[in-house]
């Protein structure tokens, strides 16, 4: 398994008008991956109190998704007036620092003008951190939802409760979203400069005629009784067939599709060791240089692609980049 930023205009719920994204100057914000930034409050407590949560469905702010899509303009989420929202089913997402309420709503997006459906991976470095902890942590529980429709008790149908955070059977069976960790690391020799390297690998199922191959960060899941640094270490020499030492974790970034916690790593290996690749998950690897790396970034140069700009492995790699590995 291998695993990928610009400013725009918001209006919070004062109508402020703010920068949202990665700022110029230095901030906390660059220092962790885009969608593990969330200005979103999640307020728990309020997912059982029937009362207020209908109360709150008169003011809020609702977010339609079809399980993969939300509609996206002028740098912004379209976030519907309650009264403007379709049927479906309704997930209490949380409050922003205001106060303000927000909801998601599972249903097919219409059409809206000047506005178009996108996914995570189009839009989410491109998101503040309010808009960012909405949009995946509605994709994360639709997908969830979709998955869990028969309860693996008795096969028998569930529906949602708890303001769409848990599904209960026929018997009284109560089912909570889960989420599967894994890891993602950058593997590199520990050189600085433009000459040092980082190891990457291109996914045998990204393979299409046409396509400029993608080369992205080595990632797979956590197993049952296993560390996330034990899981590094075997999925790295399974995958390419490279010891690495000197690992070091650098952040968590979730990832909807369908409900994975991505932790991310770097880990150095020597670029003598031969590579092999596990022709079952991985069409090639190779390592790259930092200037290689660069150029791509830069424009520069596209004889290969790299992780898109919403990606914890493209935060990975800008890492790596600034030498922070």
């Amino acid at each position: 398994m291998t695993g990928a930023n610009g400013n725009h205009q918001v209006t919070d719920a004062a109508g402020n008008h703010r920068t949202a994204g990665l700022s110029q100057e230095p901030s906390r914000e660059a220092d962790v991956p885009p969608l593990s930034r969330t200005a979103l409050q999640r307020v728990a407590h309020r997912r059982t109190d029937s009362d207020w949560l209908a109360e709150a469905w008169k003011r809020a702010k609702v977010l339609v998704v079809d399980g993969v899509n939300a509609l996206f303009a002028g740098g912004r989420l379209v976030l519907l007036d309650s009264a403007d929202a379709p049927d479906g089913d309704r997930i209490f997402l949380g409050e922003d620092e205001d106060g303000a309420a927000y909801f998601a709503v599972l249903a097919p997006l219409a059409d809206v003008e000047g506005a178009r459906p996108a996914t995570i991976r189009e839009i989410g470095h491109e998101l503040d951190a309010l808009e960012g902890g909405l949009l995946i942590t509605a994709i994360a529980l639709a997908n969830w939802h979709g998955r869990h429709q028969f309860s693996p008790r008795d096969g028998e149908p569930t529906i949602p409760t708890e303001a769409g955070w848990a599904r209960v059977g026929k018997g009284g069976d109560m089912h909570w979203p889960r989420t599967d960790p894994a890891v993602i690391m950058l593997v590199h020799d520990g050189t600085p400069g433009e000459e040092g390297r980082c190891l990457l690998g291109h996914n045998a199922a990204w393979t299409s005629p046409g396509w400029v191959r993608r080369y992205s960060c080595l990632a797979g899941f956590v197993e049952a009784g296993e560390s996330a640094e034990a899981a590094v270490v075997r999925e790295v020499g399974e995958e390419v067939g490279v010891r690495v030492t000197r690992l070091r974790y650098v952040g968590s970034q979730s990832w909807p599709y369908p409900g994975s916690l991505m932790l991310g790593f770097t880990a150095q290996a020597d670029p003598e060791e031969p590579v092999r690749v596990d022709e079952d998950e991985i069409a090639s690897a190779r390592w790259f240089t930092r200037a290689e790396v660069r150029g791509v970034l830069n424009g520069e140069r596209s004889d290969f692609g790299l992780p898109m700009a919403s990606s914890i492995a493209y935060f990975l790699l800008n890492e790596w980049l600034a030498g922070n590995a």
